[in-house]
C-alpha cells in the first residue's frame, strides 16, 4: 500500500472495499473494474439490443469521494460518449445522474462508472433504480441541491498535478506563475469546504467571482477544469501581499512591500530572514535549511529546545543526496498526499552536489523529515528557471508559538506571529480547516503514520461492525477526534495538546465542521478515563442528556488496530500497549500493557513492574529522574559513576532521595515509555528532553547505530502477579536489565550496544508475554499499538519474531499508533458497549 495518488476507485490510506452494500443498475450489481457482466444478463442485454429494445432510464447515486474531484464532469464525458441522455448533479448523498439509452448501453455505463473514475475519486457505492422513461436528448450538469443529510464524502487536499504545474512553468499559458492553479485533479478541498454538496458557493472560493475566461473553462465540458470549483487565474484571484516588519521591528505594525510577492520573499529567506508562509492548511515557518544563523534564529525563537524541523526540499534528486530512500518513500514523496517523510541521513554524510543541512535543523537526529513541494506556491517560492537563486532546501515548520494551535488567520498571524517571523507571504483565500502536514514514516515495507493530518483527512476509515451515531474526543496529547455511524469513522485532522484555551476552541471548531460535512449527528460521546483530560471535561460538559462512556486508554489503543484491519471483535486479542501513559483502572499510570482484549472488554494479562514517577511530568521531562527512580525501585545503588547519578544536581539528588523514601507525588507508573527514558539516561544518551519522546527517539538512534551486536542480552524478569500489580497475571521485572546495563557502562561499553541490547530484550518481552498468553488462552492474534510502537526497531524487531512464532501480527497503517489513533478505538469500544 502506499500513500500516493490512487486508481481509480481506489482509496490512498484504507482498503478499497466497503461493507456499504451496492444494489443493481440493470440486473444485479454492475461490475467493477476488471469485473465481467453476468453471462445471463449479457445475453439478456444482447437479445434486447438485436431486437431494438425499448430505451430505459436508470436513476443512479455514486457514493464515496465524488465530490471536488472532478466526477460530475466525468459522468457528463461518460454519457455524452455513449449517446445516453440524462442529467447529473451533487446532492448531499453523493452523486447522483439519471441516464436514459438503450438497456445494453446503460450497463456499459455503470460498469465504467466505477472502472474510469477521476483519479482522485473512491467509488464506494453505486446504488441504482429504474425509473420511468421521460424521453429527450442530451446530457447536462444541474445545479446542486442542497437539503437532507450529508453522507457524500469530501476529498483530501491533494498535490498540484503534473497538467497544472506545465502551465505555472510555461510563459505561454495564461496561469504562468499563477500561485493557486488547480484542477479537478488537484488543489484545495478538504481545508476550503464550508458545507456540502461541494460547490463553489459553499467553499472559501465563494469570495472569488469567476472571470470570463475561467467561466468558459468551468462551463466547457472538454476542459480539464469543467466544474473544477477552485478554478481561478491572475484576473480572479486569489491574490498574494508580501508584509514585513519596519524599522521598529515587532514593535511597529507590519507594512506591505511592494513588487511580486514571490520574488521578494525568495530574496528575504536568500538574505536569512524567517517568513510566515500562508499554506494550505495554515501558516508555515520558513527558512534557508542551510543557513546556520538563520535555523538557530527560529529554533530560538520558537523555544524549539532540539526538536527536529521539517524541511520542503526543491526536487527529488536533492533528497536523493541526503538520505537513504527506497521504492515506498519515493512513493510517498511523490504522492498526492506528500507528507512529511521521514527518512534516515545518509552514512557519511551528503552525496556530492547535494545542499548541506544546517546542523541546527535536526541536532543529533539521525532522521531528516523531507517532503516535496505541493502547492504552486511553494514551487514559485522555490523559483522557476531564470529567477534568482533562491534556497533548495527550507525549513518549513508549523506557524505558531510551540504547544499553540496553528495559526490560519491572516490577522492573527500578524499577531500571534510578529516575534516569530520577520516577514508574511500571505493571500486572501481563507482556510476554513486547520490542518497540519501529515507525518509517515516507512515500517515493514508500509506506512506508519505518526500524524495523520493534510491529505489524508477527512478520509473515513471502513469499520468492521456497524455504529450508531457517535462522537469520540481522543486524548489530550496529539489530539485527534472521531465521528462514527454506521460502517464509516471519519476523523479530524490533527489539532493539537489540549494544553491551552486555543488548542481548546480549535477542538471544538474541528467537532462542528467534521459534524457539518459527514452529516453524523451523535447519540454517543466517547473518551478516555482519566479524570484530568480537557477533551473528558469537554465531552461532560456537551453530553446533553446523551450517555458519555469512558473508555480505558489501552483498550481504545488495541481497538483501533483492531478497527482498522477489519476485525469484528468475535474473538480477543492479544494486545500489546506500550506507551508513556494512560490511566488504569487502579489509578496507577499505565504504559507496559498486555491486554487479553476484544472491543467489548479487556483483561491484564502482563505489565510492566510499577516503579514511583517523581514530580509527574517533570520525570518526563529530565530523564535522569526516571533511571534514578528505576534504579531506586531495582534496589540498585546510585554511585556516581553512573550517568543519571552525574546528571542530576546535588541538592536534587538528595531531595530525589528522600521523596522516593517517603513515597512523595510518586504515582506508580507501569510505562514503557518511562522505562525507555530511563535506560537512555543510564546508558549517558539523553538526561533532559526538550520535547516528546526525544531520550526515546535517541536510544532508538543509538540502537540502529550498534549495528548487529553480539554482545550478552538482557532479560527481563518474569513473575506472577498479586493483587498489589493492579490485576495483571504476570509482571515483567525490569531490575535484571538495569543491572545488566549498569554492568556494561561500568565496562566501558558504548551507548549503542547498550541500546541495541535493550532494544533486543524489550522484543524479547514481547515475544515471551504473548507465547504465555497463547498457552493459557489459545489466542494467536497479537496487535502492537501505543506511542512506543512509533519505534520501528523495536516494531520490526518484535513482530518478525512473533511471526516465527506463528502468530498473526496487526501493526497500525491507516492511523497513528500514538495517541492520534486513540479516538478510533474509543469509538468502537462505546459503541459495543452501548449495544450499537
Amino acid at each position: 500500500m502506499t500513500v500516493g495518488r490512487p486508481g481509480a476507485g481506489t482509496a490512498p490510506h484504507a482498503p478499497a472495499a466497503s461493507p456499504e452494500p451496492s444494489t443493481s443498475l440493470d440486473e444485479g450489481t454492475s461490475p467493477g473494474a476488471g469485473e465481467a457482466p453476468r453471462a445471463g444478463a449479457v445475453g439478456r442485454v444482447r437479445r434486447a439490443e438485436a431486437l431494438g429494445a425499448a430505451p430505459a432510464r436508470h436513476r443512479i447515486i455514486v457514493r464515496g469521494i465524488v465530490q471536488g474531484v472532478g466526477f460530475r464532469p466525468f459522468v457528463h464525458g461518460l454519457a455524452t460518449e455513449l449517446g445516453l441522455a440524462g442529467h447529473v448533479s451533487n446532492t448531499g448523498e453523493g452523486v447522483v445522474a439519471e441516464v436514459e439509452g438503450p438497456p445494453g448501453v446503460l450497463h456499459r455505463f455503470g460498469a465504467r462508472l466505477r472502472a474510469e473514475a477521476p483519479p482522485l475519486a473512491v467509488v464506494e457505492a453505486v446504488d441504482g433504480q429504474d425509473i420511468e422513461v421521460t424521453g429527450g436528448t442530451g446530457f447536462t450538469i444541474l445545479p446542486s441541491r442542497t437539503g437532507g443529510p450529508a453522507r457524500t464524502l469530501v476529498a483530501p487536499d491533494a498535490a498540484t498535478c503534473d497538467a497544472c504545474l506545465a502551465e505555472l512553468t510555461d510563459p505561454a499559458d495564461r496561469r504562468y506563475r499563477h500561485p493557486f492553479v488547480t484542477c479537478t485533479h488537484c488543489g484545495p478541498r478538504f481545508t476550503i469546504v464550508r458545507a456540502l454538496p461541494y460547490d463553489r458557493a459553499q467553499t472559501t472560493m465563494a469570495d472569488f467571482p469567476m472571470c470570463p475566461r475561467c467561466a468558459a473553462e468551468y462551463a466547457d465540458p472538454a476542459d480539464r477544469r469543467f466544474h473544477a470549483q477552485p478554478v481561478a487565474c491572475h484576473d480572479c484571484g486569489p491574490r498574494l501581499r508580501l508584509l514585513a516588519h519596519g524599522p521598529d521591528g515587532p514593535a511597529g505594525p507590519p507594512r506591505p512591500l511592494p513588487g511580486d510577492p514571490v520574488a521578494g520573499a525568495r530574496r528575504l529567506l536568500a538574505e536569512g530572514a524567517i517568513v510566515a508562509v500562508k499554506g494550505l492548511g495554515g501558516y508555515h515557518l520558513v527558512c534557508d535549511a542551510q543557513d546556520d544563523r538563520a535555523v538557530a534564529e527560529l529554533r530560538r525563537r520558537k523555544a524549539r529546545g532540539d526538536k527536529p524541523f521539517a524541511l520542503m526540499v526543491r526536487q527529488l534528486a536533492d533528497v536523493e543526496g541526503l538520505v537513504e530512500l527506497g521504492a515506498e518513500e519515493r512513493a510517498l514523496l511523490t504522492g498526492s498526499v506528500r507528507p512529511i517523510v521521514l527518512l534516515r541521513r545518509r552514512p557519511g554524510g551528503p552525496a556530492p552536489g547535494a545542499p548541506a543541512v544546517s546542523d541546527h535543523v535536526a541536532p543529533g537526529c539521525p532522521d531528516l523529515g523531507l517532503m516535496l513541494p505541493y502547492t504552486p506556491l511553494h514551487h514559485l517560492l522555490f523559483g522557476l528557471p531564470g529567477d534568482p537563486q533562491g534556497p533548495r532546501l527550507l525549513v518549513m515548520t508549523s506557524g505558531n508559538v510551540s504547544g499553540d494551535p496553528l495559526v490560519t488567520d491572516d490577522a492573527d498571524a500578524l499577531v500571534r506571529l510578529t516575534h516569530l517571523a520577520d516577514a508574511w507571504l500571505a493571500h486572501d483565500r481563507a482556510i476554513q480547516v486547520p490542518c497540519d502536514d501529515s507525518v509517515v514514516r516507512i515500517s515493514d515495507g508500509a506506512p506508519l503514520y505518526v500524524r495523520r493530518s493534510r491529505g489524508c483527512a477527512p478520509y473515513p476509515v471502513p469499520l468492521p461492525v456497524p455504529v450508531r451515531p457517535a462522537l469520540a474526543t481522543g486524548g489530550d496529547l496529539k489530539t485527534v477526534l472521531c465521528l462514527g455511524e454506521g460502517h464509516r469513522a471519519w476523523l479530524s485532522a490533527h489539532i493539537g495538546d489540549m494544553d491551552d484555551l486555543a488548542t481548546q476552541l480549535a477542538f471544538e471548531r474541528a467537532a462542528e465542521h467534521l459534524a457539518t460535512l459527514t452529516g453524523v449527528r451523535p447519540r454517543l460521546l466517547a473518551t478516555d478515563r482519566h479524570p484530568g483530560y480537557r477533551t473528558g471535561q469537554w465531552a461532560h460538559r456537551h453530553t446533553r442528556g446523551r450517555p458519555l462512556v469512558r473508555v480505558q486508554h489501552h483498550h481504545a489503543h488495541i481497538a483501533s488496530t483492531m478497527a482498522e484491519h477489519g476485525l469484528d471483535g468475535s474473538r480477543p486479542v492479544i494486545g500489546v500497549a506500550f506507551d508513556g501513559t494512560g490511566y488504569g483502572d487502579d489509578g496507577a499510570v499505565w504504559g507496559g500493557e498486555v491486554l487479553l482484549a476484544d472491543y467489548a472488554g479487556y483483561r491484564r494479562f502482563a505489565q510492566l513492574g510499577y516503579v514511583p514517577q517523581p514530580g509527574g511530568d517533570g520525570a518526563v521531562r529530565r530523564p535522569y529522574r526516571m533511571a534514578l527512580a528505576h534504579l531506586h525501585a531495582a534496589g540498585l545503588p546510585w554511585t556516581p559513576d553512573l550517568p543519571p547519578v552525574a546528571a542530576c544536581p546535588p541538592d536534587e539528588l538528595q531531595l530525589l532521595a528522600r521523596q522516593l523514601e517517603r513515597n512523595l507525588n510518586c504515582a506508580p507508573t507501569s510505562s514503557m515509555g518511562r522505562l525507555f527514558d530511563a535506560v537512555s539516561s543510564l546508558a549517558g544518551i539523553c538526561h533532559h528532553a526538550g520535547y516528546e519522546a526525544q531520550a526515546a527517539a535517541a536510544l532508538e538512534a543509538a540502537a540502529r547505530a550498534a549495528g548487529d551486536d553480539r554482545g550478552p542480552g538482557y532479560t527481563f524478569g518474569l513473575r506472577t502477579g498479586t493483587p498489589g500489580d493492579g490485576g495483571a497475571a504476570l509482571v515483567a521485572d525490569p531490575a535484571p536489565v538495569l543491572a545488566a546495563v549498569i554492568e556494561d557502562v561500568r565496562a566501558g561499553t558504548g551507548p549503542a550496544p547498550v541500546a541495541a541490547r535493550f532494544h533486543a530484550a524489550v522484543a524479547r518481552l514481547v515475544r515471551r508475554c504473548c507465547g504465555l498468553a497463547r498457552e493459557r488462552t489459545g489466542l494467536s492474534t497479537v496487535a502492537l499499538t501505543g506511542g512506543v510502537f512509533v519505534n520501528t526497531l523495536l516494531a520490526e524487531t518484535a513482530a518478525r519474531m512473533l511471526r516465527q512464532d506463528g502468530f498473526t501480527v496487526l501493526r497500525h497503517r491507516l492511523v497513528p499508533p500514538n495517541d492520534g489513533g486513540l479516538a478510533l478505538g474509543q469509538l468502537l469500544v462505546a459503541a459495543r458497549r452501548r449495544g450499537a
